[in-house]
């Protein structure tokens, strides 16, 4: 799966021009994993997305000091994590490890998707507006299920 092809299948890009995912890829990063390395980390500062190109990463939570870290989900070719880290540099809700070997990332640094917003409002218009809408799904499922 090529870069283009796989930001076309990311909502969180959905909406933005082919000039405009070129400009998205110009910041990736490319980055290789083998079974069991750390991606990223919870508790750590978020300053990172993932884009999954090729292989499989898991994401986990560590809930209590002794207690075995809770699988959250498995994450495949074009999926992606970390995409909070776009807004804001908080520490990291879950770990993010690589389960086969190789694991590919496109690595997305958020001081430079900042500067790229900054020079370009449009995309990050479309990017947050996007990331609000999958926040507000997100909260609303979270809320009609309390209430069953």
């Amino acid at each position: 799966m090529s870069l283009k092809q796989a930001l076309l299948g990311i909502e969180l890009f959905e909406g933005l021009s082919d000039s405009e995912l070129e400009a998205v890829i110009t910041l990736c990063e490319e980055r290789s994993y083998s079974k069991g390395d750390i991606i990223a980390e919870q508790g750590n500062p978020g300053n990172e997305f993932y884009i999954i190109i090729e292989g499989f990463a898991e994401i986990s939570v560590d809930s209590e000091q002794d207690a075995p870290r809770k699988l959250v989900v498995n994450l495949g070719s074009g999926q992606t994590a970390g995409e909070m880290s776009l807004v804001d540099q908080g520490p990291r809700s879950a770990t993010i490890r690589a389960i086969n070997n190789p694991t590919t990332v496109q690595v997305i640094q958020q001081e430079a998707f900042a500067e790229l917003c900054e020079n370009n409002h449009k995309i990050g218009y479309i990017v947050m507006r996007n990331i609000a809408a999958d926040l507000s799904f997100r909260l609303r499922q979270r809320h009609l299920s309390d209430l069953g």
